[in-house]
């Protein structure tokens, strides 16, 4: 067993409503140390995770009683816990939709479950990496600051609901104002499992981010596109 790199087992949610795709899961979580529970339809799915420690959530897009895009929408209404998306639609709207929903990332069926368990410690170590910096617990720029350590965003001192690739786009152009990045680096940042995402993804990602800060601020805006390049914040 070689266990995650974490002082106590976390324990991981699996959100899946075919029994065998879920027992699958659960061996391989647990062979890479990991505690596990399943619910098989998306019910009480909010319930458990407000009632007990969960510390990573496996959610299936199609769930009996409640779909996997309602319950990843209601999580994000109060915890930037980390969430999977598993999906048999390939469809770009529906992977689009996961994301600005706020899931972490999504594995489409049939999937490899090594693969899934794989992503799991990515972005488990992702978040660690993200709350553990102790030089950046918080980014202040103009009227914009950034709690990393909280993973929170206020705009002129009012808290702004951000989804996790929002909130990684936005820490990375407000570390080095001034500084055009490429869609390709954007990328890189918001997606560092290697997957392939177009540049249409980040466009818009960075066009609700745009939104989102000018419902709550009547300054000027401070991203900026730079035609056939990328994006900076100025």
């Amino acid at each position: 067993m070689s266990g995650f790199a974490h002082q106590q087992p976390m324990t991981v949610l699996v959100v899946e409503d075919e029994p065998k795709i879920a027992q699958i899961l659960v061996d391989f979580l647990q062979l890479e140390g990991f505690n596990t529970l399943v619910q098989y339809d998306g019910r009480d799915v909010i319930e458990t995770i407000k009632t007990k420690a969960i510390d990573f959530v496996i959610l299936d897009l199609m769930l009996p009683y409640k779909d996997g895009l309602t319950i990843c929408r209601e999580i994000r209404q109060f915890s930037m816990l980390p969430v999977l998306m598993l999906t048999a639609r390939v469809d770009e709207i529906d992977r689009l939709m996961g994301l600005e929903l706020g899931a972490d990332d999504y594995v489409c069926k049939p999937f490899s479950a090594r693969e899934v368990v794989a992503r799991v410690k990515t972005i488990l170590r992702r978040v660690e990496n993200t709350q553990g910096s102790q030089n950046e617990q918080i980014i202040r720029y103009k009227h914009i600051d950034l709690n990393i350590e909280r993973f929170k965003c206020h705009v002129d001192q009012q808290e702004v609901e951000l989804t996790p690739v929002e909130f990684r786009l936005l820490q990375t152009l407000l570390k080095r104002p001034g500084v055009v990045h490429s869609r390709d680096s954007l990328m890189q940042v918001c997606y560092v499992d290697d997957r392939i995402v177009s540049s249409r993804t980040i466009d818009s990602h960075v066009k609700n981010l745009r939104h989102k800060l000018a419902q709550v601020t009547k300054q000027k805006e401070v991203l900026h596109s730079i035609y056939g390049v990328g994006y900076k914040v100025e």
